[in-house]
């Protein structure tokens, strides 16, 4: 029986991971830190922090494959160290500990944001030139950095990077979602923004796919189509039954509101309404080829995005996070 150690476990995209690990009949053991880990069959908790040497070697004592999902993510991050303690410093330590321990895989998460925008009319694949542009960003291309070195040191290390993830549980896009439900999301004018979304349970089988075929040291892109933004705010108001407002707002302005309600809410080291990481959505656009994932590990997303966006929102009203609407788009 294949053993895994998950950190990020107790993360949107972690859950999904763990339990199909467990459906699958794996014993898992999953790094816990805050969040509660769910009872599940074949699942064990290790209580500790993502630089706990010793926590971390328990975790991958045994262990067949280490997963490696924990990130300190977002805007709402009010102390930045943690950025880099987390997403890099915390990376080198995983690596250690699955180095001291023997462990047979490991396969590292990174972000597509290393990328920062991609150039409009450009799929980028694995060469194309990392250009990170915040401090989220930069810290987990130093984290790649690390995987990269581990495997050039002789670790078998497989690195990922994930497009637009959405699915059931999801809070990052809730928040879209739920503003497009309400009625109170409006697009940016000015931009054609492209992003490729990947729903949770095809980004879950890539992951699976790198862990038993993905070559040693090599990175793969897993995402689905490659898609406009305005498309997929289209497909999202769709599955909530409403239709986009037609007003767009102004570029410029709304990006120098957003960096002055950076500012001022960061004084309170809290998270502004509206934040430069929010617009991002449409600035720094992401359109990812998995052709490689697809050529050598056999990666083929199921969900179409606007049947993946009709799953997700059904799951948010039949759990209480958006409210059961009957009204059909007008």
């Amino acid at each position: 029986m294949s053993l895994a150690f998950v950190t990020g476990g107790t993360g949107f995209v972690g859950r999904h991971l763990v339990r199909t690990l467990a459906g699958r009949g794996w014993k898992v053991r999953v790094l816990v830190h805050r969040t509660e880990l769910p009872q599940q069959e074949g699942v064990a908790a290790i209580s500790g922090d993502i630089r706990d040497a010793t926590a971390l070697k328990s975790g991958c004592a045994g262990a067949d494959t280490v997963f490696h999902l924990a990130a300190a993510v977002g805007s709402a991050v009010t102390d930045r160290s943690a950025f880099r303690e987390v997403n890099a410093r915390g990376t080198e330590a995983v690596l250690d500990a699955a180095r001291k321990t023997g462990v047979r895989r490991v396969v590292h998460v990174s972000s597509a944001g290393v990328l920062g925008a991609v150039e409009p009319g450009v799929i980028a694949d694995e060469t194309h030139p990392p250009q990170p542009r915040n401090l989220y960003d930069r810290t987990k291309w130093e984290a790649e950095q690390a995987a990269r070195r581990a495997a050039e040191g002789g670790a078998d290390v497989v690195i990922v990077r994930p497009g637009w993830v959405y699915g059931p549980g999801d809070r990052r896009t809730f928040k879209l979602i739920k503003a497009v439900d309400d009625g109170r999301f409006f697009l940016l004018a000015g931009t054609k923004g492209r992003q490729t979304p990947v729903y949770v349970e095809d980004l879950v089988a890539g992951l699976l796919q790198s862990a038993e075929k993905g070559r040693k040291g090599e990175l793969y892109h897993l995402a689905g189509e490659v898609m406009p933004v305005e498309e997929m705010v289209a497909a999202i108001a769709a599955a909530c039954g409403r239709r986009v407002p037609r007003f767009r707002l102004p570029k410029t302005p709304t990006v120098m509101a957003a960096a002055a309600l950076e500012a001022i809410f960061g004084l309170f080291n809290k998270e502004a309404p509206l934040n430069r990481g929010k617009l991002s959505f449409f600035l720094h656009p992401k359109a990812l080829s998995s052709e490689k994932a697809r050529r050598e590990i056999g990666f083929s997303p199921r969900r179409e995005f606007a049947e993946g966006m009709r799953l997700t929102v059904a799951w948010y009203r039949e759990n209480g996070w958006l409210a059961a609407s009957s009204r059909a788009a007008s």
